[in-house]
């Protein structure tokens, strides 16, 4: 569409992908810094109407143009042969947008979107670049690497999966408001503030452990703040829990507002993505990992283990979880607040604020060629 174009010119960044959290938010990082650096630059999302997207991007300005694409591991043969078949269509989709569009540069950031938009921007001869936030690249981004001129990793390449010459390791994009009031962190308060989450979805496990450990706390309610996102299904069963028991919680089925909460609180609980660890390194905040058990490669044992070894968070797998047991590491923690702000002090120092800024100077660099 002609009202997506920048008429002052500038640079034009397409921006393919997104489904979850763990996609999105980094690449709003990345559209972020990439506006900041001059104002007549233009962005503009390709994603679909299921995906977080749809949902987020509005909030913050992006236009979202959609295709009907789907994902087609873990989805069963019949299911996996129907978006399969939807891949041409999904294509000729990204190419009426990339021809309305005309970009520049076209960025993949993993999702269902990502595969089919990169794929027709490099049969276009349009520049084309991936990023992956995972140690363990996914399919799509397997294949993608061998046509993109550059990869923007999040961690080192040690499998050699993509090649050499074209690989810049960024880390993990991380939106400016999340590491921007992360000073504000480590305060002395009587009452011990804990952020919950599983991710843009939620996760089950998560919730059924934290309100397994809240009968073991209640004589620690005048001490407890719960900031809790449930995700949108498990919202009133939670939020009945902490009722229950009295406890001072705000229960949500998301947060929208994430710097906010980073920078409310104290300790973090969540799963171990990628995305997640850049947040709260960037935050520097101390932390409470639960690996989510069938991530592929086992990614988020090593993406906690990273944190855990430095003394940064407190890693539970969830073979060792139970609500008696986390109950009894909160209140250890509620006893030692040296200990959450000797976390939090390490845990910042793993932080990487210039991983959005280093893949917009690859894709300038990109355009340029």
């Amino acid at each position: 569409m002609e009202s997506e174009r920048n008429s002052e010119g500038g640079v034009r960044l397409l921006i393919a992908g997104g489904g979850t959290g763990g996609h999105l938010f980094p690449a709003v990082a990345i559209a972020e810094e990439f506006l900041r650096r001059d104002s007549s630059n233009s962005v503009l999302f390709i994603g679909t109407e299921r995906g977080l997207e749809n949902r987020v991007l509005g909030a913050y300005g992006y236009p979202l143009r959609t295709m009907q694409v789907e994902g087609i591991r873990g989805r069963g043969a019949v299911k996996s042969l129907m978006s399969l078949s939807r891949i041409p269509r999904g294509m000729m989709q990204a190419r009426s947008i990339i021809r309305d569009f005309a970009p520049h540069v076209v960025l993949g950031v993993g999702g269902y979107a990502s595969g089919p938009a990169v794929m027709t921007a490099c049969l276009m001869g349009i520049p084309t670049a991936i990023a992956e936030q995972n140690a363990l690249p996914g399919c799509t981004n397997r294949i993608l690497g061998r046509f993109v001129q550059s990869i923007f990793l999040a961690f080192p390449d040690g499998e050699g999966v993509f090649p050499a010459r074209k690989v810049v390791v960024t880390g993990n994009p991380v939106r400016r408001e999340i590491w921007e009031d992360s000073e504000t962190t480590g305060e002395d308060r009587e009452m011990l503030r804990l952020l919950i989450f599983g991710g843009s979805q939620g996760a089950s496990t998560i919730n059924r452990v934290v309100t397994e450990s809240l009968p073991h706390l209640e004589d620690l309610k005048e001490g407890l703040m719960f900031l809790h996102q449930t995700g949108e299904g498990e919202y009133a069963g939670v939020s009945k829990a902490y009722l229950d028991r009295g406890l001072d919680a705000a229960v949500t089925p998301f947060i929208s507002d994430m710097a906010s909460a980073y920078r409310w609180a104290d300790l973090v609980i969540c799963r171990a993505g990628a995305t997640s660890i850049a947040e709260i390194t960037a935050a520097g905040k101390a932390s409470i990992l639960i690996p989510f058990p069938f991530a592929v490669g086992n990614h988020q044992v090593l993406n906690a283990r990273v944190l855990h070894d430095a003394g940064a968070a407190t890693m539970i797998l969830e073979d060792d979880l139970s609500g008696h047991g986390l109950a009894g590491l909160l209140r250890s923690f509620h006893g030692d607040r040296k200990m959450i702000r000797k976390m939090a002090r390490q845990s910042k120092k793993l932080g990487r604020k210039k991983a959005a800024a280093d893949i917009v100077d690859g894709c300038l660099a990109l355009q340029r060629v």
